[in-house]
């Protein structure tokens, strides 16, 4: 496999991974604009542990990841209090914090960035991105991932069912910033330098679209989403200064013609349906 092939397949690991980070949420009725702030702590950490005190590969790994679990429980609680527009521009506000802390810290670099000693290749990414679709899709088929859907579609319906609304939203939220602590972690590792100009609102809103273009009903929906956007863009840099054009029009045609996303319950129903009566 080439060197070119190999980056692309370890960006589109990575932004699987964010795009589960708000996913979760979103299969709950939550919109999240801070995946990149959860995404720089797990990164942030995950280097520092390497760099400073040269703990193993996958323990600065999971120490990253978990860093940004436990911050994501600790928001948690605040957060939900806010809805809609509001839980929006929180999660976005806290973004924005995240980064204002890290570029003000020179132990970290600051502005400068920080280089990672330890490296991680595309396989071990793309098999712990594997691991991530198949834990999502686990989720989604215990009753915490009905009791998601279930949020999603008519939330005082749920609590009528005796469903803790609010559990299930911090847990969903929860595991939601570990993956992308883990995100930033792998990143960080990939590449072997981060800077908090990375992790910004635009990245942000491109791991939004991801899902909201992949669709939010499946596990699926993030996977399609991230593809689109990591590798669609490769496929169409043989047009130049054309393929931003032909991207955002094939964008925007998605969004006309599936506004639900590419992938729904409903599409996939009846794919595995056809697919049974052929059988």
């Amino acid at each position: 496999m080439s060197g070119y092939l190999a980056g692309i397949l370890a960006l589109f690991s990575i932004n699987l991974l964010l795009a589960y980070a708000v996913f979760l949420p979103a299969a709950a009725g939550m919109l999240n604009l801070g995946a990149a702030g959860f995404m720089a702590i797990g990164a942030y950490v995950s280097a520092y542990l390497d760099v400073e005190y040269g703990l193993p590969l996958p323990l600065c790994l999971l120490a990253g990841t978990a860093a940004s679990t436990v911050m994501g429980c600790l928001i948690a609680f605040p957060i939900l209090r806010t809805r809609g527009v509001y839980m929006v521009l929180a999660t976005l506000a806290f973004g924005e914090i995240v980064a204002g802390l890290l570029i003000n810290m020179e132990a970290v670099g600051g502005a400068a960035g920080y280089p990672v000693t330890s490296f991680i290749d595309m396989p071990a990414i793309a098999a712990l991105a594997a691991c991530g679709v198949l834990l999502v899709v686990y989720i989604l088929s215990t009753r915490f991932g009905l009791a998601m859907r279930s949020i999603h579609d008519d939330e005082q319906a749920t609590a009528l069912f005796g469903i803790h609304v609010r559990r299930v939203k911090v847990l969903a939220f929860t595991i939601g910033a570990g993956f992308a602590g883990l995100a930033g972690a792998l990143y960080g590792h990939h590449y072997n330098y981060i800077e908090v100009a990375n992790f910004n609102l635009m990245l942000s809103t491109y791991t939004l679209l991801y899902v909201l273009i992949g669709g939010t009903q499946t596990a699926f929906g993030p996977l399609v989403g991230a593809a689109i956007f990591s590798l669609l863009p490769e496929v169409l840099r043989g047009s130049e200064q054309w393929r931003f054009v032909i991207f955002a029009v094939l964008i925007i045609a998605v969004m006309a013609l599936r506004p639900e996303g590419v992938v729904t319950r409903h599409g996939l129903a009846r794919l595995f349906g056809r697919k049974r009566e052929a059988g």
